[in-house]
């Protein structure tokens, strides 16, 4: 038995020798090169004053949702885009986004028998790692686009110039897309006795649509049969709980953005309830893992096939040195040719070590390709595979695969092959429209649900 287990864990307190700035220490990588470093300032001065985007109060409730994820008593849903533009900043995009979050979360809420933590992967993922600072076309190199963030897609030399000011027009956009989905929420938007507001158009001839509605037929009859027995409405089924995540990659952007408020300790980032830590950024002595140790906000870390049992210890030990209930969650991206072989070790360790985490899937990024045609795409067949793999190796090493974390959109795009339309490489030019990775449209999002949905059932079956 691990001693963490027969240990009683201290009260959680501040990170000793940190501010919201100490990362400037240590080494920052996937950072541009700003030619002016007064306009920085001036950038990162302008963001500090601003109002925060999200309340330590929300950010309190989503640790809390997220501690009972880890006992098994709720599912992660996080999804969104893999970054977003400033131009899509639309509130017909928003809204379809939106509903095939709540789609999915229906999915799994009527499949696994249990709460979803909706977690939206937007208003404010405007930053991109990148493989390489420089990009080259027909001889001409420049720097590498970044996100919206930093520089423009554009390829000219003028544009690929980093610009601080960039991230005040991230900040307005995020606060944009916040408004409106609070507003789209609170006005009842995630009613479930009107469902039918959830449907988008384009889908009517879906593959999915017939099992989607037989599912949606199934809960209205639930709440009006609760409804029926109370006599009146039951709880607060008009409205639900939703939360915004981000890739924490441009650190003045979200230094600046980072707060101590009144009546609670510590410092919270005001820029999104839910900050992670990319693959290419998780090195124990660098900036990112430097600045993610001292926020309250609950945090996660992108775990690829070459983190090894030692180094996944000794990071979790920097980042939740308390062992906090809630505040650590780590989204594996093997690949599904390699979550088979990578990621048991890391699941026996952290279990015997007694490490609290909230384990979730990613099964996307493991397993981007080029396509004959030359677009980079993602099959379905192995996000289908990798997320079944997935419980197996949860099953088998005694953990709990506690979630899911997807890019998606809820527009008809073609970037991923497969799926209940069958795509293929053929018809990735139809409406490829990423500017980065390739996103699961939503016949395919609502197929990634279902798969979830079905492979739980069948391991609690067998378990019985």
């Amino acid at each position: 038995m691990s001693i963490r287990h027969t240990q009683q864990v201290q009260p959680v307190r501040e990170a000793k020798d940190w501010n919201p700035w100490s990362w400037r220490s240590r080494e920052a990588t996937q950072q541009p090169t700003y030619p002016d470093a007064a306009a920085l300032d001036a950038a990162t001065r302008e963001l500090g004053g601003l109002p925060p985007l999200v309340t330590s109060w929300e950010i309190i409730e989503l640790k809390r949702q997220l501690a009972e994820a880890q006992e098994g008593k709720r599912f992660l849903l996080q999804g969104g885009d893999c970054a977003e533009n400033f131009d899509e900043c639309d509130s017909n995009l928003i809204s379809n986004r939106l509903k095939v979050l709540l789609q999915m979360s229906l999915v799994l809420v009527h499949g696994l028998r249990m709460p979803v933590v909706r977690v939206g992967r937007f208003a404010g993922q405007y930053a991109k790692p990148r493989s390489s600072d420089t990009e080259v076309r027909d001889g001409v190199e420049l720097p590498s686009y970044r996100g919206d963030i930093i520089n423009s897609p554009d390829f000219t030399a003028e544009g690929r110039i980093p610009d601080p000011q960039r991230m005040i027009k991230a900040h307005a956009r995020s606060a944009m897309t916040m408004n409106f989905t609070r507003a789209l929420i609170d006005g009842g938007f995630a009613d479930v006795h009107h469902l039918e507001y959830w449907n988008l158009g384009w889908v009517g001839h879906s593959p999915l649509a017939d099992d989607y509605q037989r599912m949606v037929q199934s809960v209205g009859d639930a709440v009006q049969f609760m409804e029926t027995l109370s006599g009146g409405p039951v709880g607060n089924l008009n409205r639900v709980d939703f939360h915004t995540s981000h890739e924490a990659l441009l650190l003045p952007y979200e230094a600046a953005q980072t707060r101590q408020v009144p009546r609670q300790w510590g410092w919270f980032n005001l820029a999104t309830h839910f900050p992670w830590i990319g693959m290419r950024t998780a090195a124990l002595d660098g900036a990112h893992v430097e600045y993610m140790r001292g926020l309250r906000n609950p945090i996660a870390v992108k775990i690829g096939p070459s983190v090894t049992p030692d180094q996944l210890l000794r990071l979790i030990d920097a980042l939740n040195p308390g062992d906090e209930p809630g505040h650590l969650t780590l989204i594996h991206r093997m690949g599904a040719g390699k979550i088979a072989q990578a990621l048991p070790p890391l699941l026996d360790a952290v279990r015997r070590e007694g490490r609290r985490v909230l384990w979730v899937c990613d099964p996307m990024h493991g397993n981007t390709e080029n396509s004959a045609s030359g677009y980079k795409t993602r099959r379905f067949e192995n996000i289908r595979q990798e997320i079944e793999h997935a419980f197996d190796m949860h099953r088998a090493s005694g953990t709990r695969l506690g979630g899911i974390h997807l890019e998606l959109t809820g527009e008809d795009v073609t970037e991923c092959t497969g799926g209940a339309r069958e795509l293929t490489d053929a018809d990735l030019q139809r409406a490829y429209r990423s500017t980065v990775d390739p996103r699961l449209n939503y016949e395919q999002s609502l197929e990634a649900a279902m798969c979830i949905v079905r492979k739980s059932t069948q391991l609690r079956t067998s378990k019985a």
